[in-house]
C-alpha cells in the first residue's frame, strides 16, 4: 500500500492541505477561508486535499501517453471545474434552504416582498454561476464559496436598493457563516461521473457550435481536438474511476502548522511553527533559497535559511495585522472591492498616495478621509500596497537582508499590486537576485508540514531576543 503525508496549515484566514507521497511529489492541495470554525476549515482542507489527490491519481492511471495528449489535458481541466461545480451546487443548497429560513423569521410586515426577491435573486445568479463554472472556468479562479455566491448576490440587491438592501444583505450575513462552516463530505465517484455527464451534454452541444471569435485562437485548437474526441477520453477515465474512487489514500502521519495550529486535534509532536514549515516548503521546491518572506493573514515572517532548508533567523511582526492579508481584507471591504480586485485596481494608479497611519483601523480612517478630499481609489490603494511592502523590507533587513535566491510565500504573494513592489524594492536595495514567486506561494507552509511529516524529525527555532519585531497595536 502506498504512503501518503499530510501537512495542514490553518491560517487565520485561510486554511490550507497537501499531501505529497514518499517521493515528497505533491498529490494533493486542498484550500478553504478559515472563517470562526478553525476544526472545519482544517477538515475541509484535508477533504479538498484527498480529492486533489484522487484526480492525480486518475491521471497517473491513464498513462504518461495519454496525459500529454491535448484532449486529456483540456478534458481534465474541464472536469476539476464541473466537479468543483457540483461541490459548490450541494452547498448552494444549503445556503438557499437557509436564506429562505432567515426571511421567513423576520419581523417585518412586509417580509412576503422580501422573500420573492430573494427568490428572484437565487434564479437569476444560480444559472449564471452554472454557466461560469462549466463555460468559463470560474473553478481554477481561487475564489471562496462566499465570494462567488457575494459577488453576484450583492450586485443584485444593491439593484433593488431602499427598503429591501437592509433586510436582504441581514439575510446574507446571516446565512452564509453557518453555512460555510458546515462540514459536507463529497461521494466523489459519484460525483465524478455526474461532471462527465454534464460534460458530454457540454461537448455534443459543441459540436455544430460556430466559433464566434471572443476566445483566442489557442482556445478554439485545443475545444476542436477535444470536442471532437472526447469520446474516447471519457470511455478512458471510466475505466478507471470507481478503482481510484474506492482507493484508500493511506495517511501515514501529518503535521499541522499555522496560526491556528494549536486548535488541531493533533499530537504535540506533530505539530510545528509556520516559520520552520514556510522555510521547508520554499527551499524544497527552490534549493538555492536563503531568504524567504511570508505575508500570511497575521503576520508577516522575514526567514533565513541555511542550505537544508532549516532556519537559521527569522524577524516577524506578530503584535498587528497591518500590512497582513486581514488587513488587506478590511481595506477591500472599505472600498467594497474582493481581495482578487484589490491589485489590479491599484496596478491603474498614477501615482501612490502616501499613507501614515501603519495600523488598520486608523488606516482605513485615513482612507475614508483620502476619498472624501477627492483622492482616486487606485492611487489610494497603489499608496497602501506600497506601504505594505515597505513594513515587509523592514523585516527582510533585520533578519539580516536578502542572500542568495529570494523566495516569497503566503496568501499576500497572490496580489500582483504586492509582487510589483516586492519585485521594485528589493532589488533597488540587493540588486539583481534571483526571485522565486510560485504557483504554490499560498501551500508552501503545508508543503513544509507534509515535508516534515515525512522525515518525522525534530527542528526547533533559533533562539535569540532579536527575532522579532513588537509593533503596538
Amino acid at each position: 500500500m502506498n504512503k501518503y503525508y499530510l501537512g495542514i496549515d490553518l491560517g487565520s484566514t485561510t486554511s490550507k492541505a497537501v499531501i505529497i507521497n514518499e517521493s515528497d511529489e505533491i498529490v494533493g492541495r486542498g484550500i478553504t477561508n478559515t472563517r470562526a470554525n478553525y476544526k472545519v476549515a482544517a477538515d475541509i482542507a484535508r477533504e479538498e486535499a484527498i480529492y486533489d489527490a484522487r484526480f492525480t491519481l486518475l491521471e497517473q492511471k491513464i498513462g504518461k501517453d495519454n496525459a500529454i495528449k491535448t484532449e486529456f489535458k483540456f478534458y481534465m481541466k474541464d472536469l476539476r471545474n464541473v466537479f468543483q461545480y457540483g461541490q459548490f451546487r450541494r452547498r448552494m443548497e444549503s445556503l438557499e434552504r437557509l436564506l429562505n429560513e432567515t426571511v421567513s423569521s423576520f419581523t417585518y410586515a412586509s417580509k412576503d416582498k422580501f422573500k420573492t426577491e430573494l427568490e428572484r435573486i437565487i434564479e437569476k445568479i444560480r444559472p449564471q454561476i452554472r454557466h461560469e463554472f462549466i463555460s468559463e472556468n470560474l473553478g481554477s479562479k481561487n475564489q471562496f464559496f462566499r465570494d462567488i455566491v457575494s459577488e453576484r448576490y450583492n450586485l443584485e440587491v444593491e439593484k433593488l436598493g431602499g427598503e429591501y438592501y437592509e433586510p436582504l444583505m441581514l439575510a446574507f450575513d446571516k446565512s452564509i457563516t453557518p453555512v460555510e462552516n458546515e462540514m459536507v463530505v463529497y461521494n466523489f465517484k459519484e460525483l465524478v461521473h455526474e461532471s462527465m455527464n454534464i460534460l458530454d451534454e457540454k461537448y455534443r452541444g459543441l459540436v455544430d457550435q460556430q466559433e464566434d471569435g471572443s476566445k483566442e485562437d489557442w482556445y478554439y485548437a485545443e475545444l476542436n481536438v477535444v470536442k471532437n474526441n472526447y469520446k474516447t477520453v471519457e470511455s478512458t477515465l471510466r475505466q478507471h474511476i470507481d478503482e481510484i474512487a474506492d482507493q484508500d489514500i493511506n495517511i501515514a502521519r501529518m503535521v499541522g502548522t499555522g496560526y491556528g495550529r494549536a486548535l488541531l486535534p493533533f499530537p504535540e509532536d506533530c505539530i510545528k511553527s509556520e516559520i520552520l514549515c514556510h522555510a521547508f516548503g520554499a527551499h524544497a521546491v527552490f534549493p538555492n533559497t536563503r531568504t524567504v518572506l511570508d505575508i500570511g493573514g497575521q503576520d508577516t515572517k522575514a526567514i533565513q535559511v541555511d542550505k537544508h532548508g532549516l532556519v537559521t533567523s527569522f524577524h516577524m511582526n506578530d503584535r498587528c495585522a497591518a500590512g497582513c492579508g486581514r488587513y488587506l481584507g478590511y481595506i477591500a471591504d472599505e472600498f467594497g472591492l474582493s481581495l482578487n480586485e484589490l491589485g489590479p485596481e491599484a496596478n491603474k494608479a498614477t501615482k501612490e498616495t502616501t499613507i501614515c497611519s501603519t495600523c488598520t483601523v486608523f488606516a482605513g480612517a485615513e482612507v475614508k478621509e483620502l476619498l472624501h478630499n477627492g483622492e482616486e481609489r487606485p492611487n489610494i490603494l497603489a499608496g497602501l500596497h506600497k506601504a505594505i511592502v515597505q513594513r515587509a523590507m523592514s523585516l527582510i533587513a533585520r533578519s539580516g537582508g536578502v542572500r542568495n535566491e529570494f523566495t516569497f510565500t503566503g496568501g499576500v504573494a497572490r496580489n500582483e499590486a504586492v509582487l510589483k513592489y516586492v519585485k521594485k524594492m528589493v532589488t533597488d536595495a540587493y540588486g539583481e537576485v534571483t526571485m522565486n514567486i510560485h504557483t504554490d506561494s499560498i501551500f508552501m507552509g503545508a508543503l513544509g508540514g507534509a515535508m516534515f511529516a515525512r522525515r518525522n524529525i525534530e527542528v526547533d527555532l533559533p533562539t535569540t531576543s532579536t527575532t522579532k519585531e513588537k509593533v503596538e497595536e
